[in-house]
């Protein structure tokens, strides 16, 4: 502290101390300029209503969210703005198919996807976004499988939106998701996205998982749980060639939640990936203690000197078809 000028002191000198008059000049400005910020931002969204001015605002919105407190509300809650971002939205599903998305389009729509996230983040509209099922105007995005930049960019964007759902651990949220496609729409990402959108995907999937309703969900039929399942044992072998720790980790953490139900347990036995077993990833886990962890406790609980929780022919495997 000793070396610190006078002026930075944490206790300056009897009498140096700003002025009240001071004080109160600083307040003002910095209210003055939360103001200002707050007009700025009322100003954008207000031209997003305005089909001539809309693309400049969803540009500079989309760059400034984060210094905009309660964007959220303010998003939601103004007069036909909701309704403008959707048209962004819907004005370029006949691009989709077949595949003619521009990079202007796709970062345009972006733009608008990036305030709807926005929205699905912030505690006071999340439920309302979710009760007006605007995910499911995302769903042909991740229903896209042209593996260009645009629609890359696209899918990515799209599935930040349903990971800012997930992301606050809430049953209700899951069981929504749970009533759409989103489990077979995210394996397919999983299984041809680039590596971040993988990862994504991958993360929206576990934290479904890692809800109650979610793993009984996955685990009620064979199908889904080896559609799952076949899914994960294919990014594993990909990780051999490509490695990723971050999405090693998510798959991982999939795994071992799929092994808390006993009869995923018990099919996991035979259709765990030899690489999960063995050294492949030693390498990739080495200054990662957390997913260490994870995968010895995985190991652990499909051991095969666990003691089976249920009688033969009560698990998956009697469901299987050759």
């Amino acid at each position: 502290m000793a070396n610190l000028p006078q002026s930075l002191s944490m206790n300056p000198p009897f009498g140096g101390g700003p002025s009240a008059s001071s004080q109160s000049a600083v307040g003002g400005a910095g209210a003055n300029k939360d103001r200002n910020k707050m007009a700025s931002a009322e100003n954008l969204v207000l031209e997003l209503s305005n089909p001539e001015l809309r693309e400049n605002a969803l540009l500079e919105l989309s760059k400034k969210r984060e210094l905009f407190q309660d964007l959220a509300p303010l998003l939601w809650n103004s007069f036909g703005t909701i309704a403008a971002l959707l048209q962004e939205i819907v004005s370029i599903y006949p691009v989709l198919s077949p595949p003619n998305l521009t990079p202007a389009q796709s970062n345009r729509v972006c733009n608008a996807l990036a305030l709807l996230q926005c929205v699905a983040s912030h505690p006071d509209t999340r439920m309302l976004f979710l009760n007006a099922h605007i995910p499911l105007y995302l769903y042909p995005f991740l229903n896209t499988t042209s593996k260009t930049r645009p629609f890359e960019y696209l899918r990515l964007t799209s599935l930040g939106v349903i990971g800012a759902l997930v992301k606050v651990d809430d049953t209700e949220v899951i069981s929504f998701l749970l009533s759409t496609e989103i489990i077979p729409l995210c394996l397919r990402t999983m299984e041809m996205g680039s590596e971040l959108s993988k990862t994504v995907a991958t993360f929206i999937v576990q934290k479904i998982l890692l809800d109650d309703v979610g793993l009984d969900y996955i685990c009620t039929t064979a199908e889904r749980f080896f559609a799952v399942g076949r899914v994960l044992g294919n990014m594993v072998a990909a990780l051999t060639e490509q490695p990723s720790s971050r999405l090693l980790k998510h798959i991982i953490r999939c795994y071992l939640r799929l092994s808390d139900n006993p009869r995923a347990c018990d099919a996991l036995r035979s259709c765990l990936p030899d690489m999960l077993r063995d050294a492949t990833f030693s390498s990739c886990l080495r200054e990662d203690p957390t997913t260490r962890r994870w995968l010895q406790q995985l190991l652990h609980n499909v051991g095969v000197n666990r003691v089976p929780t249920l009688q033969a022919g009560a698990g998956f495997d009697h469901m299987l078809v050759s």
